[in-house]
């Protein structure tokens, strides 16, 4: 299941949202506790998925599945929240609407993204002989975006083509204690999306994304941030063209391939901050079986404008000396625009000497740092080089 067309009649609506119908953190808490009534303490209204609900004894607002209660949403700027009771739901979800969208995962322990109930699983890739070559938008296990042009990812330098009258989709679209698996092989095998977001706002807090090859995407004119998150990978498992901050999380490295940022830049007429930011965080293995010591790159630039930034994170030894490292030795990629750069990173994964000889990590100081040290300062507002887009961040987490 993919994005439809959008109601375009909508344009320059996100710009306007009621951004303060955010969930004031003591009722999501609440909202989110295991009860025996479980929309005890809720919002009025506030949708609930129960994979044991019986259809035949219909209850109003009540779904067995996480996307049809999404479908029941109307496509306005209306608030609205899901809360999901434990279970596996393989499914794909697909969110279209501009109004802001919380969906809430029920859980026992709400500061634990290791201890959460629902999970969100599908199986598909693309992009091999046996996969076939469907754009990696149709992999997804989440996906949000108004419309399918905008979610594409495209080929070449500048990947799909999307119309100049696109509105922008979900201006406050925010997930707590979910998880998101693509579970179409356990190692790489094309990619296969656990998250797809573009022309949107997206807030993860608590969740959980895995897969192996390609397993978060935000795409053009997406804005995604992630905190307490663990985001699983091996093969370019934080890719796009959009903006994603992630802070205090865990980046498992489930093997060596590519590397876990591959960002294409975009040319604007106004000075961008696109890119991929880890902050304050962990890169690691994910379990000590795994023989990949000295093996992983940070990144590699699927395009020349590629930019990340690993600021204040702590590298484990399964990191290469190079640290980044170039497309390929035919098409290297690396040019004075590319930024592929560390700040202040540490651990067994940080090695200057190596970094220095591999001549492709950019090391920053503070000077260098300063301009992408903060979300109000990468986060943009929509086709506009203004900085400080972040009302639809959850800064009480």
């Amino acid at each position: 299941m993919l994005p439809c067309s959008s109601q375009l009649w909508l344009p320059l609506l996100s710009l306007l949202l009621p951004l303060t119908a955010a969930l004031p953190t003591k009722q999501r808490t609440a909202c989110q506790k295991i009860t025996a009534n479980p929309l005890t303490g809720c919002p009025s209204g506030t949708l609930l998925v129960d994979p044991a609900y019986n259809a035949t004894n219909p209850r109003k607002n009540v779904f067995t599945t996480i996307q049809s209660a999404i479908l029941s949403l109307p496509a306005d700027a209306s608030a609205a929240t899901i809360l999901i009771l434990p279970g596996i739901y393989t499914e794909q979800l697909n969110i279209t609407r501009p109004g802001p969208l919380y969906l809430l995962g029920q859980t026992k322990h709400i500061n634990d993204y290791s201890a959460n109930l629902a999970e969100v699983i599908w199986h598909q890739a693309t992009g091999t002989s046996t996969t076939g070559t469907l754009d990696n938008a149709y992999t997804s296990t989440l996906t949000i975006a108004p419309t399918l042009n905008s979610s594409l990812t495209g080929a070449g330098p500048t990947g799909n083509t999307v119309p100049a009258d696109t509105p922008f989709g979900n201006a406050d679209f925010r997930a707590y204690n979910l998880n998101f698996t693509n579970a179409y092989l356990p190692y790489s095998a094309g990619p296969s999306l656990a998250l797809s977001t573009s022309y949107a706002n997206t807030g993860f807090y608590y969740c959980a994304f895995k897969s192996y090859q390609d397993t978060i995407y935000v795409g053009k004119l997406g804005n995604s941030y992630m905190k307490h998150c663990y985001i699983g990978g091996q093969t370019d498992f934080l890719y796009g063209f959009g903006t994603l901050w992630i802070e205090a999380s865990q980046l498992a490295l489930r093997g060596c391939g590519g590397g876990v940022t591959a960002w294409k830049g975009t040319n604007t007429t106004f000075v961008n901050k696109y890119g991929v930011y880890i902050h304050a965080s962990r890169v690691e293995k994910e379990n000590s079986t795994l023989a990949i010591t000295g093996k992983c790159a940070l990144g590699r630039p699927w395009n020349n404008l590629h930019r990340s930034i690993f600021a204040k994170t702590y590298l484990d030894d399964s990191i290469r000396p190079s640290g980044y490292i170039a497309w390929s030795a035919t098409d290297p990629r690396v040019v004075n625009a590319t930024m592929m750069a560390e700040y202040q990173s540490f651990g067994p994964g940080w090695n200057a000497t190596g970094r220095a000889a591999g001549n492709v990590t950019v090391v920053l100081d503070n000077k260098g740092y300063k301009p992408y040290s903060s979300p109000e300062k990468v986060f943009q507002y929509f086709k506009s080089g203004k900085t400080g887009n972040t009302k639809w961040i959850d800064g009480n987490v």
